[in-house]
């Protein structure tokens, strides 16, 4: 419970823990721009271990590590394919056509967050000169609008040979590849060995307050590392929330695993409510989407309502949609989940 609430609109609401904060009251600090501060580079050594990369570089969020990303890898003009439904497309603002000139070739997620390879291949462009030279296939890992859906470590192969093949680069968008790792019951690098660069979130299931990381080669990381500057993410003593960070990558990864029993807990109790629909064979991590069936009469936005009456936060789809999507984190317990959907049952109620 976070404030009060059973608050299951993001993993973005996790709060630091104890350990966080004692962590990040003791933390030695210096100018990160000098290279300066120690925690931080211990959390760079830390996060670039863990992936198997030779570097890393601290950013203040996934948007901005995405962005970094991309602007790193290409130049203005050269494309990056991307899926209709990756956050890179759906929810960064637009960032990289906007700051880099960096067009984005959108092909249709399949359910599970995949690709469809053949169109991959047939999307890559450059040798007629009317069109922008492909230089990127960009990935999500777990992808949350296909919900919270882990790639298969054999596609994440395929995508690479393919890459290979036609001499371009991979970028993960790994905001949630901490969960894709504990679901599939491996280390992080048997995933990230398959990409260029990667990025992950240290502020969502792993409950640090602030930041996200890249990964990647040295000569990479260094041009990163500019980018990051050109944005005006350039820190000073960002130890402080480094600290927090350590902790996460040292003592949060495993619990993930809670929330994804959670998570299950969540879309089975759903399932047995009258009034939603769950497909429970999409749940594969800490991620839930579900539907009101055509019993109900009530609009979603009424449902929210009487969430939030009974201590339940979820976002609004909005008054024409019918479909919400919670996440289980670190704030919410198996106990709290059976509250949830003591609440559902109220909700739908005509």
């Amino acid at each position: 419970m976070i404030n009060g609430y059973i608050d299951l609109r993001s993993d973005t609401v996790t709060q630091p823990t104890p350990e966080m904060r004692e962590a990040m009251y003791r933390a030695e600090v210096g100018d990160d721009v000098f290279s300066d501060d120690p925690t931080v580079n211990r959390l760079e050594e830390l996060a670039a271990a863990k992936l198997g990369k030779a570097a890393a570089v601290f950013v203040a969020s996934g948007t901005m590590g995405n962005l970094v990303s991309l602007l790193t890898h290409c130049g203005r003009g050269e494309e990056v394919i991307v899926g209709s439904e990756a956050h890179i497309f759906r929810y960064e603002a637009g960032g990289s056509s906007a700051l880099g000139g960096i067009p984005q070739f959108q092909i249709p997620n399949n359910p599970d967050g995949t690709l469809p390879l053949d169109r991959v291949e047939a999307a890559i462009r450059g040798s007629d000169q009317h069109e922008p030279r492909t230089k990127l296939i960009a990935l999500e890992d777990t992808h949350n609008r296909c919900g919270g859906a882990v790639l298969p470590i054999d596609y994440l192969r395929q995508v690479r040979e393919l890459a290979n093949r036609h001499g371009l680069k991979v970028h993960l968008d790994g905001a949630r590849v901490f969960n894709a790792a504990v679901a599939l019951g491996v280390e992080v690098n048997a995933i990230a060995q398959y990409a260029d660069s990667v990025t992950f979130c240290l502020s969502k299931g792993l409950s640090a307050p602030v930041g996200s990381v890249i990964c990647g080669e040295v000569d990479f990381i260094d041009r990163a590392r500019r980018n990051r500057k050109l944005l005006g993410g350039g820190m000073r003593q960002a130890g402080v929330l480094a600290a927090a960070g350590i902790v996460a990558l040292e003592k949060m990864i495993d619990r993930l695993a809670d929330d994804h029993a959670n998570a299950r807990r969540l879309a089975e109790g759903l399932a047995d409510t009258p009034g939603f629909i769950v497909d429970l064979e999409r749940v594969q991590t800490n991620i839930v989407f579900f539907e009101l069936d055509s019993s109900v009469k009530v609009t979603a936005d009424v449902v929210t309502q009487r969430m939030l009456a009974q201590g339940v936060k979820l976002f609004s789809p909005g008054a024409y949609f019918r479909r919400f999507r919670a996440v289980t984190h670190a704030g919410v317990t198996r106990e709290e989940i059976d509250h949830a959907l003591l609440a559902f049952r109220k909700a739908v109620k005509n």
